[in-house]
């Protein structure tokens, strides 16, 4: 019996299913996944995968003929059991209309639609709480990603030729959510780029920010390179897999690091780790401004800050970020 998942959240919201994923290969063979186009190529190599269904529903697949193809599709497969994790109509329509006899999501969700319905935890990670779905208890998994072998070779030509052999810290300033960006990338990159390389890591929506990155270390007499309208999203995972240490915003590359046991630090601002999509690896580190009272102000972060101060990131200054990257180890001198 082959289950079916439908994820069509954020990208790092699909890395955090994959231990979902697993448990549910484990009970019963590699599982279908219905995912947005830019996460189906981060899931494909999984083995806990059989297929990814592409489903661009702010695009081609857009309105209710896209849905209305989707079924189709999905019914033709036949699938007993479908599982939802994302709390959204549009995905639990899909397998309503599909006629998937079984369908296990959330009771935060749509449950008239479901036919088995979970408790979402308020607490813990975010992990933790989707392995729910699978009944299968807490136990701090990690979410992995597969990196086919051309991925992994093409991302090391580029690091090649752009001089980066050596160590190097890479940087991830981007987020969709304009609160959640920390503003001193370009002075944190201008400090780190005397004693290691600095790659910028994102999407080609982050290539402006990330020149300014390495535009402030080539002034600077440092090394710095963008990956951003470069790297794919399997390579700028494979650059984050070779990077010593990443820092980031509350944003999917934060997931991407966690996924391939990268030491991560992590600057959240207008949201907070406490939400369940923090880092917690031994050696991660979160930077965070505590005690203001209007933080975190949303569940995702609102594309400026509400009362048009942003302290909660502006308040975080270099030292601060600095000092969590020497608590990770991960620039120590290795003899």
């Amino acid at each position: 019996m082959t289950s079916l998942v439908i994820q069509t959240a954020f990208l790092g919201d699909v890395v955090l299913t994959t231990p979902l994923l697993e448990a549910l290969a484990a009970r019963h063979g590699p599982v279908d996944v219905v995912t947005t186009p830019a996460a189906a190529p981060l899931i494909e190599p999984h083995p806990a995968v059989r297929r990814v269904i592409p489903y661009d529903k702010k695009g081609r697949d857009r309105g209710w003929r896209g849905l209305v193809n989707l079924v189709r599709g999905l019914r033709a497969e036949r699938y007993e059991c479908a599982y939802l994790p994302h709390r959204s109509l549009r995905t639990a329509l899909a397998a309503w209309l599909a006629r998937i006899p079984r369908r296990v999501g959330f009771d935060d969700g749509w449950r008239s639609l479901y036919t088995d319905i979970r408790p979402r935890a308020k607490q813990g990670h975010e992990v933790d709480r989707l392995l729910a779905l699978a009944d299968v208890a807490a136990h701090r998994a990690r979410p992995s990603l597969y990196v086919p072998l051309a991925d992994r070779v093409a991302t090391e030509g580029f690091l090649r030729e752009h001089g980066m052999q050596g160590r190097f810290v890479a940087l991830a300033p981007g987020s969709i959510w304009g609160s959640k960006r920390w503003p001193y990338y370009g002075a944190l990159a201008e400090r780190l780029a005397g004693r290691v390389g600095i790659v910028v890591v994102g999407g080609p929506e982050d290539a402006g920010l990330a020149a300014e990155i390495t535009e402030a270390v080539a002034r600077s007499g440092g090394h710095a390179v963008s990956g951003c309208r470069r790297l794919t999203v399997r390579q700028s995972a494979e650059a984050i897999r070779r990077a010593a240490v990443l820092v980031t915003n509350d944003s999917a590359p934060l997931h991407f690091a966690q996924a391939v046991g990268t030491p991560t630090v992590a600057i959240f601002g207008s949201t907070a780790p406490s939400f369940g999509f923090g880092p917690r690896g031994p050696r991660d580190r979160v930077v965070e401004l505590e005690g203001l009272p209007c933080r975190p102000c949303s569940a995702h972060g609102p594309p400026s800050c509400p009362l048009g101060h942003h302290r909660c990131m502006k308040s975080l200054r270099v030292e601060d970020v600095l000092q969590a990257i020497e608590e990770t180890g991960a620039l120590r001198r290795r003899d």
